[in-house]
């Protein structure tokens, strides 16, 4: 390894820098202890600190693209370590490998489990393979840590071996996939946590505005009354049916292929260790695991990833149509509806002094942009699978991992810096009301729809009341008009008792990562 290409992220291992700085090497033959690795390529010395290996070594070399170890998303590193862990316990339980073997590997999955090492999955996220030189990542890893536990030095793979100990029993093929399941269901608890918590906010707003009468609007026009309670509580009901629907998907997860090996024959699998390894799998994660009936068609067969997508797409969009409603009714403030007040987060313009632009639920569309451009990915790879393998999983999983963390933070952000500090601005809301055209639909079916449309027309063209008019030409009574324009009956009931909008005890998983990415918010009202 040269100088040009020690970079401290892997992934642009291959490529030179013109400046490297002593903050992003990795160490290197000459400036760091080395030990020499071989595999059926030939032989690279690897740092003597570093606890991957020569496959992963490869692999950098090789797919210096995304510039993103698959670290950024700790819980399918995670997710690897628990099925590396439950296949050593389910080789020892049948005696394919010695208990001292299994229980080192054990151990040292034991460590990444609790966030461990994290650091040393190296690999880029966009990878050709199938998956392989994550696998390969994951046993040269948690090999070396293993070899380190039982007080000998990394690379002595003649005691325990990354492919003949740490990988007996398996294959990428059925190892990969159900990682990148496993890891799923765990990335999905944060995501429902805080979509239930964004709900619960949305909801505490449908209470605080359900006195607040309003003009609907359909196609941008005018409509009919209601109150801005209801409109916030519609917001918090459409939350929580995504809810429902990511809760089915993640259902879809449970079916696993562990034990095919290669393409579903369970080919170098000892007899029991099919049985063995779901069981512990089971114990290990928590999940309500089962190996999938037809081993060769769950190992060729990528579908279930759609769906799930579909379903972190279909929420994102939801997500955003609020998000832009929400922007609509703060839009002026003086030359738009102006209805409602943002909070301001920063300044709006370089150029326009004291303006303030809605910048969270900009940032929330365009999570949901992405989100719906990662389905097509996923839909895309998904089809591009051949015979008994498909060899896209990688940025199927790159895709899904993405969406679920960046959806998780958006509705975080919109929680904390949006929507919590929105409020009402009732006297325009109100003067708008008295000037709105819109009651004459409550009054239609009382004074006919041709009179009413001939009211409406000439309220609009004299700016006056429609209630003023309707006494004008005789057609009711003060006293029956009152009775008939009545909020309650406008809305057609109060917002508290339209929806079940009380807040939940549900809380986000927290998260203890160490990534790339932007933090996480610190909720200022903790």
């Amino acid at each position: 390894m040269t100088e040009s290409n020690a970079s401290a992220d892997p992934n642009t291992a291959s490529l030179p820098l013109t400046s490297p700085t002593s903050t992003n090497q990795i160490p290197t033959s000459q400036n760091f202890p080395t030990r020499t690795e071989t595999d059926s390529i030939g032989s690279l010395e690897i740092p003597n600190t570093a606890y991957w290996g020569v496959h992963t070594a490869r692999a950098n070399e090789n797919f210096p693209i995304a510039r993103r170890p698959i670290s950024v998303y700790p819980d399918f590193v995670r997710a690897f370590a628990c099925v590396k862990q439950a296949a050593a316990r389910a080789n020892a339980e049948i005696g394919a490998l010695d208990d001292q073997r299994a229980n080192l590997i054990d151990a040292a999955c034991e460590e990444i489990k609790s966030g461990k090492l994290h650091d040393q999955f190296a690999v880029g996220v966009v990878q050709g393979g199938a998956g392989t030189s994550t696998n390969m990542n994951a046993n040269e890893v948690i090999t070396n840590r293993a070899l380190e536990i039982a007080g000998r030095s990394k690379g002595d793979y003649a005691f325990i071996h990354p492919n003949d100990h740490t990988n007996h029993s398996q294959s990428t093929n059925d190892t990969y996939p159900t990682a990148i399941k496993i890891a799923l269901a765990f990335s999905l608890q944060n995501l429902l946590g805080e979509l239930r918590l964004l709900a619960d906010a949305f909801a505490a707003k449908g209470r605080e505005f359900a006195h607040i009468v309003k003009v609907g609007r359909t196609q941008l026009q005018d409509a009919v009354p209601m109150t801005l309670g209801q409109e916030f509580n519609a917001f918090a009901t459409t939350l929580r049916e995504d809810v429902q629907r990511l809760e089915e998907a993640v259902a879809l997860l449970g079916e696993v292929n562990m034990g095919a090996t290669a393409i579903g024959t369970s080919i170098n699998a000892p007899v029991g260790y099919k049985e063995a390894v779901i069981k512990h799998l089971r114990e290990i994660t928590g999940l309500d695991l089962k190996t999938a009936g037809d081993l060769v068609e769950s190992t060729s067969d990528t579908g279930v990833f759609i769906t799930f997508s579909g379903a972190l797409k279909r929420s994102a969009l939801k997500m955003s149509k609020i998000a832009n409603d929400l922007r609509l009714l703060s839009s002026g403030p003086q030359a738009g509806i102006g209805e409602i007040n943002l909070p301001a987060r920063q300044a709006g313009s370089s150029i326009m002094p004291g303006k303030v632009n809605p910048v969270i639920p900009e940032a929330v569309s365009q999570v949901a942009y992405s989100v719906a451009g990662a389905d097509v990915t996923v839909s895309m790879a998904v089809e591009g699978g051949q015979l008994q393998l498909n060899a896209f999983e990688p940025i199927i999983a790159h895709s899904l991992f993405q969406s679920i963390t960046w959806l998780e933070r958006a509705a975080q952000t919109f929680r904390i810096n949006c929507v919590n500090g929105i409020t009402a601005n009732e006297a325009h809301i109100e003067d708008t009301v008295d000037r709105s055209v819109t009651v004459i639909t409550a009054l239609a079916p009382v004074i006919g729809y041709v009179a009413a449309a001939k009211l409406a027309k000439e309220a609009l063209a004299k700016n006056e009341s429609i209630a003023d008019l309707v006494v004008e030409h005789g057609l009711l009574e003060r006293d029956e008009l009152g009775e008939i324009l009545r909020p309650e009956r406008l809305t057609g009931m109060p917002a508290d008792d339209s929806v079940d909008n009380a807040a939940t005890s549900a809380e986000a998983v927290p998260r203890d990562e160490v990534t790339t990415e932007l933090p996480i918010i610190p909720d200022p009202q903790a």
